[in-house]
């Protein structure tokens, strides 16, 4: 039975459109999950899609985002567009963004690379939580990304192996590793529970937030760690008087720089943190000042002899 997709509301398209399989990977759908839904809200969701304008859901992006740092705005426009194209190409009357709502230029931080001795200070501190510090500790160790860490559920673990199935960008079936400070730590966390996801939310849903089942404990009813409340907690850690404190991705940054610090080969690295491209790989391979200080003495040559 053929639909109708000139009659189909906003909010069904943004269903069906999470539901196919370019957001088959479980932090890309609740990424674009979550924006698509705010627009939804502002635009009307229960619209027709074929009356909604270009210019309508361009205003909805600048009034949700428009003041945004640039790598949130670029985000939001990036689901959107996904989910625009994906309708023109499914045959739905898409509508199209102004011109003028481009990505914006982004100024990469090269200093994002965390101290290895402030990363350790941090695991070590009395004053973090078992959740944290094990999360913290997975996503350094595992050069994983926060959103396939917080993923994780109990069954994809094997303790024994350090390592667990993660679902990777493309929908990809992929481990990770890790090593003896997150297998220390993982036992504790999950002790007395064989089922439901790794790292849980503090309290149990209100019956309008229920999530699916896969994302609620079957022994404490509590519901997964979300990845905003990941990353509100690790900035309240490690903020300071003088600077905000750390992002969630800045472990897995860390990771590979310090790998590379000390002489990994890029393939290993590569290999370690699952990226397909070198150069992509490179990009986040950056020597801090140390390493190039001691590389520059290989350079360094011997003064003359004084006659």
């Amino acid at each position: 039975m053929s639909v109708d997709k000139s009659v189909v509301t906003l909010r069904t398209s943004v269903d069906r459109f999470l539901s196919s399989t370019r957001c088959r990977n479980p932090s890309t759908r609740r990424t674009y999950g979550d924006a698509l839904d705010r627009i939804a809200g502002h635009v009307g969701g229960d619209r027709p899609l074929a009356q909604i304008t270009g210019d309508e859901v361009g205003a909805a992006l600048m009034t949700l985002w428009g003041q945004a740092a640039p790598s949130t705005w670029n985000q939001r426009r990036a689901a959107t567009g996904s989910f625009l194209s994906w309708c023109a190409k499914n045959g739905y009357p898409a509508p199209v963004l102004p011109a003028g709502i481009e990505r914006q230029p982004e100024r990469r931080d090269e200093t994002r690379a965390i101290d290895r001795a402030a990363i350790e200070r941090l695991l070590t501190r009395r004053d973090v939580p078992l959740r944290e510090k094990t999360l913290w500790r997975m996503l350094y160790e595992s050069a994983a990304r926060a959103g396939e860490i917080l993923a994780l559920s109990i069954e994809d673990l094997e303790l024994d192996a350090r390592r667990a199935r993660v679902t990777s960008k493309g929908g990809a079936t992929e481990y990770v590793y890790w090593a003896s400070g997150t297998a220390h730590l993982l036992p504790r966390l999950i002790r007395g529970r064989d089922r439901g996801p790794v790292f849980l939310s503090e309290r149990r849903p209100g019956p309008a937030r229920r999530p699916p089942a896969k994302d609620l404990c079957p022994h404490t009813g509590r519901a997964r760690l979300g990845y905003d409340r990941a990353r509100i907690l690790l900035d309240q850690h490690t903020r300071t008087d003088t600077g905000p404190g750390w992002d969630l991705h800045q472990l897995r940054h860390s990771a590979a720089t310090h790998l590379g610090e000390a002489n990994a080969g890029l393939q290993l690295i590569m290999a370690k943190g699952r990226w397909r491209n070198p150069r992509t790989a490179m990009r986040y391979v950056r020597p801090g000042g140390e390493a190039v200080a001691e590389v520059t003495e290989l350079l360094d040559v011997a003064p003359p002899r004084r006659r």
